[in-house]
């Protein structure tokens, strides 16, 4: 189970691994909130890329690639240059950190997010495992 980021694929299997992970249900069954991920271009991404997720009780309810911005109104919105993505998923940059300095921009309620880093390392975790290759 591993995919190319960022792209269709791999937004499928990431929801597959999240609900397959029985330690990420664990650690994320109080989790309730969506978001997008806003990904800049840079290098070899031509276009901006949007995916969404649905993140309920240790499940990805839903995820899709997303052309207007308006579609939803997530929770939380994580947007970065294509590099600090990469950077986050290949180990390279370390995601709470990455929020702080604000190379990954947050919008969204970040006391939730701080009360809930257990979650959001896991939620990494789960990504980290599924890239195969970045794009």
């Amino acid at each position: 189970m591993s995919a190319i980021f960022p792209s269709a694929e791999w937004l499928q299997t990431f929801q597959e691994k999240l609900n397959s992970d029985e330690q990420y249900a664990r650690i994320a069954s109080k989790w309730e909130g969506d978001m997008y991920f806003i990904i800049e271009p840079e290098g070899n991404l031509k276009e901006r890329m949007v995916m969404y997720l649905d993140l309920w009780h240790g499940q990805c309810r839903h995820v899709e690639i997303v052309d207007d911005l308006a579609k939803y109104t997530p929770a939380f919105t994580l947007k970065a240059a294509y590099s600090n993505f990469a950077r986050v998923l290949k180990g390279e940059l370390d995601p709470m950190q990455a929020m702080l300095t604000r190379k990954l921009d947050v919008k969204g309620n970040m006391a939730v997010m701080m009360r809930n880093v257990p979650v959001v390392l896991d939620f990494v975790r789960c990504a980290r495992e599924i890239t195969r290759e970045i794009r």
